[in-house]
């Protein structure tokens, strides 16, 4: 049988073309948007449930009839829990995909908040308040790594290059914001111990709004089209595997150890700022408004080094200098935290807190992102994940090291703690150990942390940093002449 080609005078054999192959198209997707903004809420809701309590810690004790170390456990149960749950989450993302994390993790937040406050309704006896508190509280806790580890892998998903930093920061400041709702409305509206049943309703009712919206308006758990070229590539190294090349690294074993370091005291200053203030005389009121500032500040730098790094790519340095700042800024709120309350001392501890958040909570995505760029190619979960286990660790490991250090005060006319017939604790000793263990670390972070950019070295070597139109075009015009 003959060709039918043979006789057609209008087939043109179409020859291979090496630029045309190599040309990738790119594309990026409105709902990223909405993905994100869920995404924030939940984050946010998931840290005001977290720290709830710790603002009103002494008025929290005196409601349910428990002491003050069982109060700390209320936010302490996220770190203790998180630990061996977020192996599982680092896999879930990498594996089963944002869409099935998300949905997981904001049904747990859900059922959490609701749980928290049904606990402590009338009808219960007395006695099962603080444990179904803690069974709800539990449940938030089992959400939080499925939140928190989401930012870096959104960002690689769904946005493109230029906008990564951003997004994680986005997504990451969502989580002080709700520490910053829970520093100023706890205190706000608790006033006396009454109120704790309408803090835990008000606090549910966003919950189960973000619940509705993640399971119904969250469609994929990727675009049909990448972003960028490593998104092509995000989960490229299995997830057993990917553990032991960060095993294997270095620079990443040392951001591991001294960022999750800089985590741990960001939770323990978060957790126990109340009790600090307390003893010296600072109403819950002024400790709010402390957190509170520390947290404002820090989202105002991280939108300044979120912006700045999507542009320079200098992750490294911002990483050191903002490290060592926050070390300077430790020691000085806990120098100045110790003073007896009056104007001038209030004024220096609300300066010592505004300045460790603008330097130290503005780092955290700026962070999460290099752990992924010296880590390429695992996946952007694992990465970022493992650091986020590093900081729960040593979380409990300083909390507790703090709170024994703590000594009961034979005499404290300033106290404004709850405490009922308890003495009030000193806390000079235990808040300048925190600030000596952030700056060991933080010296060890500046001398010994050195790395490439991996993903942005592969993304050059694949082209994909801008693939324009004009070089698809010309290569098919070449072909088409």
């Amino acid at each position: 049988m003959e060709d039918v080609n043979e006789f057609r005078d209008d087939v043109i054999p179409i020859k291979p073309n090496p630029v045309l192959e190599k040309c990738i198209v790119f594309k990026v997707y409105k709902r990223r948007w909405f993905i994100l903004f869920v995404l924030c809420l939940l984050n946010c809701s998931n840290s005001i449930l977290w720290l709830t309590f710790a603002p009103v810690a002494d008025h929290s004790a005196q409601f349910m009839g428990v002491t003050l170390d069982q109060i700390n456990w209320l936010s302490m149960i996220y770190m203790v829990v998180a630990i061996p749950l977020s192996f599982g989450t680092t896999w879930m993302l990498d594996t089963l995909g944002l869409r099935i994390t998300l949905v997981l993790g904001s049904w747990l937040n859900m059922l959490g908040a609701v749980l928290r406050f049904v606990g402590i309704m009338r009808n219960l006896p007395s006695a099962a308040n603080f444990p179904v508190v803690m069974g709800g509280q539990t449940l938030c806790a089992l959400a939080q790594p499925l939140v928190i580890f989401t930012p870096t892998k959104l960002a690689a998903l769904w946005f493109p290059e230029h906008q990564r930093a951003t997004a994680n920061m986005i997504a990451s400041m969502s989580n002080p914001l709700g520490i910053l709702i829970a520093s100023i409305f706890s205190p706000m509206i608790v006033g006396t111990t009454n109120n704790i049943p309408l803090l835990l309703f008000i606090y549910a009712v966003p919950a189960a709004i973000i619940c509705l919206l993640a399971t119904v308006g969250i469609r994929d758990s990727a675009p049909p089209t990448p972003p960028s070229a490593s998104a092509e590539s995000s989960n490229s190294e299995p997830f057993l595997e990917g553990i032991k090349l960060l095993l294997r690294n270095k620079a990443y074993m040392i951001l591991l150890l001294c960022f999750g370091s800089g985590i741990a005291v960001f939770t323990c200053f978060s957790t126990l700022l109340e009790q600090i203030m307390c003893v010296r005389g600072y109403t819950n009121d002024f400790a709010g408004l402390c957190g509170g500032l520390f947290i404002v500040f820090g989202i105002v730098g991280a939108g300044f080094l979120g912006l700045y790094v999507d542009k320079t790519k200098k992750f490294t340095e911002v990483t050191k200098v903002n490290m060592s700042l926050s070390a300077l800024a430790c020691i000085a709120f806990s120098v100045v935290s110790q003073d007896q309350t009056s104007g001038l001392s209030g004024i220096a501890v609300a300066v010592a807190c505004s300045l460790f958040g603008f330097f130290g909570f503005s780092i955290y995505p700026v962070a999460m992102e290099l752990s992924v760029e010296c880590s390429y190619p695992v996946g952007e979960a694992t990465s970022a994940g493992l650091i986020f286990i590093s900081g729960q660790i040593q979380s409990v490991i300083y909390i507790l090291l703090l709170q024994g250090l703590t000594k009961p005060m034979a005499y404290s006319p300033f106290s404004t703690c709850s405490v009922g017939g308890d003495a009030a604790l000193s806390w000079r000793v235990p808040v300048l150990v925190m600030a000596g263990l952030f700056s060991v670390f933080t010296c060890c972070f500046v001398i010994f942390f050195h790395t490439k950019y991996r993903r942005l070295d592969a993304e050059a070597q694949a082209g994909g940093k801008k693939p324009t139109l004009t070089t698809c075009d010309s290569a098919s015009n070449s072909d088409q002449n």
